[in-house]
């Protein structure tokens, strides 16, 4: 597990402006979070080096591709080990339709999205590529109605720093 890293309400500005748009030039977001274009590069790099900023990407509307249909599926395995649930885990991320997948605690042990081209497809990946595996116990599909984007990530009030990084890693209030 990663250590967590030290933020400051300068980085978060910075976080919440690039997990908006992650093509904004250094020089825009420098002005908006008021900072001095080498100084706000630093931050960036910075966050990048700590394993904040993991990556950037393009997202892209499924439906505007001919994948209009998104569904969630529940899935159980057994056995229940390491190597069961890595195996899984690669064979579902291998396959096309998959967006992301989640490796949960409750009633199911896999929460994995999907984008598809209609019933007929989603059938096919829940027949075909899930359930014929021999370690899936059960699984439960939902189709989705609505897919509200996810939100920039941003520290509850309580967690929010109120204060700015000196150059020399001390923290003063602004």
């Amino acid at each position: 597990m990663r250590e967590q890293a030290e933020l400051d309400s300068v980085d978060w500005h910075i976080l919440e402006e690039l997990q908006n748009d992650a093509t904004l030039p250094n020089r825009a977001l420098a002005e908006i979070v008021g900072l001095a274009p080498s100084s706000c590069l630093q931050r960036v790099r910075r966050l990048r080096d700590l394993g904040v900023i993991t990556g950037c990407h393009a997202v892209v509307d499924p439906a505007t591709t001919g994948l209009p249909l998104e569904a969630v599926i529940s899935v159980n395995v057994r056995p229940h080990t390491r190597s069961v649930v890595a195996s899984f885990r690669a064979f579902v991320m291998a396959q096309p339709e998959t967006r992301s997948i989640f490796h949960v605690s409750g009633q199911a042990d896999f929460l994995i999205h999907i984008a598809v081209a209609d019933s007929t497809h989603l059938q096919a990946f829940l027949m075909d590529k899930i359930a014929s595996r021999t370690e899936v116990r059960n699984l439960t599909s939902s189709v989705v109605l609505e897919r509200v984007e996810t939100r920039a990530l941003t520290p509850p009030a309580t967690l929010r720093p109120k204060h700015r990084r000196r150059a020399s890693g001390s923290a003063h209030p602004g």
